[in-house]
């Protein structure tokens, strides 16, 4: 093969068929100096293109931008590209912001989902797909979206909109109206299984990332891992010692792993979620993922969870998987005592133990505070009971907006009504999850190979560990925590396209 012909090919591997048309062979190779003319002008194009602007914009700018057209040009071949750049920004970089300002900051999050959106409605445009899916559960989601926005307007009567809420906002509307997307793109198992892994994987680099910079601050520099952090400052993260996070942000009392999350919290709740999803999977007849790969990933995930000493998120978790081991797999009770035995028992984890006893008798100083939310926002919920006040402020000078209760906040901000929404949208997902249960066994007893019973478990417990986790955390749906609103409902159509694919198999 000559130099020529290995250019060509490559250049047919980049713009495929489906770009550039269907050619014979022979055309291909008649016109090969052509491309390679071609190649070789883009090449000087770009590097002319590329020095300009390192010299005007600098080395990392350029890079993002480079970087971003690239996977531009990769999401447009391939959706699932798309849905890797979101997972991968939830888990890694949820808080990255572009380095520039367009007339507001974008963030990573933006980017990505505004590609995966982009990249449906060309599908449906172009028609490559020819219907849309709604699901009984789209009805649910289009009434809590549209009290969702009515609660907006509504409170703005009494707060000025500004460019942050307005966008924030957006980003939420957004990121719930994701579900649509997904039963409409997710339309078999195979797909569903990548999906699923690409979110396992990324929480596992999370969580290693976690418990790599916990052993260097807490056994090598914990100044090294401030500068380490604070380097992400130019992405849009805070800098500083700040970055290392305490119990009562105290320096005195144990670390709390953050990652690349910023908040030990915020990162506990992505390992709630997808510890719940990942765990069925030891119990499956053929794992998503060789169980001898499996093990350590959730060894790695569950203690970088240890390390973030978010009690929230470790109690969604092991209420999630007490009712899968009850209704499913009962052999994880047995994982279950001994993980409490280990709690126990072993002197490094002590600490973790007296902060859990602490937080249930109240007596320490976070639920203390938590208790000062509950007052202020049932006293909120109390003077606008129905669409509550909004999502631009409170109202009322002796009251805010901010309580550690996903479920609370929802009642302040959308009232009761859209509490009720909320919570009549969640129990339609699980009245379709119990008549589902014994055609989800059957089927794996028919064709373990599918692996969609064990994906169809994880999905449902990541959602109860979510809803558990949301009594203690307010992230999932959360103005300030786009990434952790994205997640939720990412998994949410996730699980209602798991349960419409059990129904839709033949026996």
């Amino acid at each position: 093969m000559t130099t020529q012909d290995l250019i060509y090919r490559i250049i047919t591997q980049i713009f495929s068929d489906r770009m550039v048309g269907d050619h014979t062979a022979g055309a291909r190779l008649r016109h090969r100096w052509h491309a390679v003319l071609a190649t070789l002008a883009l090449c000087v194009i770009l590097a002319m293109g590329v020095g300009y602007l390192l010299a005007e914009l600098g080395a990392l700018i350029t890079s993002v931008g480079l970087a971003s057209i690239f996977l531009i040009v990769w999401v447009l071949r391939d959706i699932e590209v798309a849905y890797l750049g979101v997972i991968g920004v939830i888990c890694l970089l949820p808080f990255a912001s572009f380095p520039f300002n367009v007339g507001f900051t974008l963030t990573f999050l933006d980017a990505a989902l505004g590609a995966l959106f982009f990249i449906w409605i060309l599908q449906i445009a172009t028609g490559a797909q020819e219907d849309f899916v709604g699901t009984p559960l789209g009805s649910f989601i289009t009434v809590f979206v549209l009290l969702a926005i009515g609660a907006f307007i509504v409170g703005l009567s009494h707060a000025p909109l500004t460019p942050y809420v307005l966008r924030h906002f957006a980003e939420v509307v957004l990121s719930i109206l994701l579900f649509f997307l997904i039963v409409n793109t997710v339309r078999d198992v195979e797909r569903l299984k990548r999906i699923v892994l690409m979110l396992i994987l990324g929480a596992c680099g999370a969580a290693t990332v976690g418990i790599v910079l916990y052993a260097l601050a807490s056994y090598v520099s914990d100044t090294l891992v401030v500068d380490m952090l604070s380097k992400l400052a130019r992405l849009g993260y805070p800098a500083g010692p700040g970055v290392l996070r305490y119990i009562r942000d105290d320096p005195s009392l144990p670390m709390r792993a953050t990652s690349t999350s910023v908040d030990p919290n915020v990162l506990g709740s992505l390992l709630n979620l997808t510890l719940g999803i990942s765990i069925p999977q030891l119990f499956a007849r053929r794992p998503l993922i060789r169980r001898r790969y499996l093990v350590p990933i959730l060894g790695v995930m569950s203690l970088c969870l240890g390390l973030t000493i978010s009690r929230g998120s470790m109690v969604g978790l092991a209420a999630a998987l007490a009712l899968v081991a009850t209704l499913r797999y009962r052999k994880l009770w047995i994982w279950l005592i001994v993980a409490l035995a280990i709690l126990l028992l072993l002197p490094q984890t002590q600490d973790l133990v007296s902060h859990f006893a602490e937080g249930f008798q109240g007596t320490d100083l976070a639920t203390e505070m938590r208790m000062g939310e509950y007052k202020d926002a049932l006293t909120l919920i109390g003077r606008y009971p129905f669409l509550g006040v909004g999502f631009s402020g409170s109202p009322d000078i002796d009251t805010y907006i901010g309580v550690a209760n996903v479920y609370l906040l929802i009642a302040v901000q959308m009232g009761l009504i859209g509490l009720t929404s909320f919570l009549v949208t969640m129990a339609a997902l699980f009245v379709d999850f119990w008549r589902t249960r014994a055609r989800a066994r059957a089927r794996d007893l028919v064709a373990p190979t599918s692996q969609l019973e064990s994906l169809w478990w994880g999905l449902h417990t990541g959602i109860v560990g979510a809803l558990v986790g949301g009594v203690f955390d307010h992230y999932f749906l959360n103005m300030d925590f786009h990434h952790s609103v994205t997640l939720f409902w990412l998994i949410f159509g996730l699980a209602a396209v798991a349960t419409r694919l059990v129904k839709q198999t033949e026996m």
